[in-house]
């Protein structure tokens, strides 16, 4: 059956009974759920917060404090080499003898979780991430705090979830809502922390995920307020809110080559930890050998060791030299690059913006000037654009971290830039080639399912044998063996009225056959066949017809009219359901000119004008 032979008034009968969204009020639940994580999640980032400058104090100034501090100011001299060498060693340790999880940069792991391991996480790695990310960033890691905090709290929402009896789905939602809490509460982020989620991790955008997450995101800022204050984290002076269109194709150049960064990066990482792979050294100590990098480094550019706030605020102010800029690209770069890839524990957003902001500053040199910081900002949202392949949470994250709305603009042409670029170049994310190389692939793109806007009707076979249930099993066994136009195996059987009474197939006709006596030959199909079969509605969506066949495990079903009746219209199998998979492909894939732009622009009667004066 065709798109035409779609009666207008059926559509719209199956108009009123389908909805935008699945939800249910188990959303209520999961959002409550989720707004105590939200919470929960900005203490666990305070503590986070305080267990990093803790840290610090104990291995580069030797004193018991909390205050924030940047371990740039040191001044050990070449004992500062020792100060990463003994983390990396002590993270070694805690990986090997508590939980290898809590190894890399967090989100991967999530991803992870998620993925194959029904979101559910061990309780210990809520304890031991935030710990083992402590001491690596404490004693010089040239790390985020947003990586660790992202898996401790997912980790946290994931307990949570396990507690109560919820759904591999819910698990997931609440998981994401804890990473998105502690996003939330570290960078007084709510609304990029949310984006984040959608874009790199919950792999869907549904009501029933997005109002919890959401949820859990808002909580936590309101209590960070309370804890660490409200934002902005980097604030700078106000731009303008017009630009020329020189500045925005700067902004796209930026744009290019922050995705061209992007790429470098990723690989950059992958190709250390190949290297690392090849070591005779168990894995226990690769943190310490990457320890030594990162001391080394830091004597060269102390300011590349630790978390760096204060170093993109340097830029962000507009406060910056070239030394600070090539330092950054430089060190910061391959001390990153070789402790990542070490496999000790850290985040990846935090050098990704000192990055993305030393490049900024550096093409700001040769663009027009925009006041302070301007480019920078543009740099920073196009690198983490381009590595994390989000980027409207790119965009949403430089403007919650400044508070300056006039950047949207140059902000969004620099993301989309580097985004297309990122896309076109590299198969898979900074944090998407971790989940790969342990042998799992995921998708970046979301679109709505063909099978969603596809009705029943549309695609199933109307014209199918149906035996009478009043007819015996032996006239049936002879109205099969006779008819074979459509080789169907499975049989409805109907009653007078064409309503459908059971299904029965050829092989369970041929059995009964074989074992049959003289009163089983006499016996009314309506008796024999299989009754209440499993069916499908002609005006229900297909997506709901193939989840019905995957859930009771058959490949065919009946289809009856949605109003009621049980009046059978057809059969449906997963042959259709892949030729209506193969026409969406075919609307994909064909490329068709409609209109011809001479005739468009010139009518026939002008065109005959045009040719007789030429001629």
């Amino acid at each position: 059956m065709n798109r035409a032979s779609v009666l207008p008034n059926q559509r719209a009968e199956a108009g009123d009974r389908l909805g935008d969204f699945t939800v249910t009020p188990r959303v209520l639940w999961l959002g409550l759920l989720a707004t105590a994580i939200g919470a929960i999640s900005a203490v666990f980032a305070l503590a986070l917060l305080k267990l990093i400058a803790f840290f610090t104090h104990v291995f580069f100034y030797q004193r018991w404090s909390m205050a924030a501090i940047s371990p740039a100011g040191n001044r050990l001299g070449a004992l500062a080499i020792l100060a990463p060498v003994a983390g990396g060693i002590i993270v070694g340790v805690m990986a090997r003898y508590g939980s290898e999880r809590i190894r890399g940069h967090g989100i991967p792991e999530a991803l992870e979780a998620i993925l194959v391991g029904g979101s559910k996480v061990e309780p210990k790695v809520a304890l031991l991430k935030p710990v083992s990310a402590a001491i690596s960033i404490g004693s010089g890691g040239p790390f985020g705090a947003e990586g660790p905090i992202i898996m401790t709290g997912g980790a946290f929402g994931s307990v949570v979830a396990q507690v109560f009896h919820l759904s591999s789905a819910e698990r997931k939602t609440l998981l994401v809502a804890g990473a998105a809490g502690g996003m939330s509460a570290t960078f007084a982020s709510p609304v990029a922390a949310v984006l984040l989620a959608v874009e790199v991790m919950l792999f869907e955008w549904k009501p029933r995920s997005l109002v919890p997450v959401a949820l859990a995101s808002a909580t936590a800022a309101v209590v960070r307020r309370y804890l660490l204050g409200l934002g902005p984290l980097f604030p700078t002076v106000a731009h303008p809110a017009a630009f020329s269109v020189t500045t925005l194709l700067a902004c796209f150049a930026v744009g290019i080559v922050g995705g061209t960064v992007a790429a470098f990066l990723s690989q950059s990482i992958y190709f250390c930890e190949d290297r690392f792979q090849r070591l005779p050294v168990h894995w226990m100590w690769w943190p310490a050998i990457g320890g030594v990098f990162v001391g080394l480094g830091g004597l060269i550019f102390p300011q590349a060791l630790g978390v760096g706030y204060d170093v993109i605020g340097q830029f962000v102010r507009g406060d910056y030299t070239l030394r600070l800029i090539v330092g950054v690209l430089v060190v910061k770069w391959l001390i990153w690059a070789v402790a990542l890839g070490s496999g000790t524990s850290g985040g990846v957003l935090a050098p990704l913006m000192m990055i993305g902001a030393a490049l900024g500053g550096a093409m700001g040199l040769l663009s027009p000037h925009m006041g302070a910081g301007f480019w920078p900002l543009v740099g920073l949202a196009a690198v983490i654009s381009g590595a994390m392949r989000a980027p409207l949470a790119a965009v949403v994250f430089a403007v919650e971290e400044t508070h300056d709305l006039n950047l949207l603009l140059p902000l969004l042409v620099a993301s989309a830039g580097s985004y297309c670029l990122s896309a076109l170049v590299l198969k898979r994310s900074i944090l998407t080639e971790k989940v790969a190389r342990r042998g799992y692939h995921l998708s970046a793109e979301y679109a709505v399912d063909p099978l969603e806007v596809l009705f029943v009707r549309e695609v199933m076979r109307a014209h199918v044998g149906a035996l009478p249930a009043e007819r015996t099993l032996e006239e049936a066994a002879q109205s099969v063996r006779g008819d074979h136009r459509h080789g169907e195996l499975l049989l409805p059987v109907v009653d007078a009225a064409g309503r459908l009474r059971g299904i029965i197939t050829r092989n369970e006709i041929a059995l009964l056959l074989g074992q049959a006596d003289a009163a089983t030959l006499r016996r009314p199909l309506g008796e024999l066949a299989r009754p209440n079969p499993v069916a499908a509605l002609a005006d229900e969506a297909l997506r709901a017809a193939v989840n019905r066949m995957a859930e009771k495990g058959v490949t065919r079903l009946p289809v009856v009219e949605g109003d009621g009746s049980g009046k059978l219209v057809g059969v449906i199998s997963m042959d259709d359901v892949l030729k209506a998979r193969a026409r969406n492909l075919e609307e994909e894939q064909r490329r068709e000119r409609i209109l011809q732009p001479l005739r468009f622009v010139f009518p026939a009667r002008e065109r005959r004008s045009v040719s007789s004066r030429g001629e």
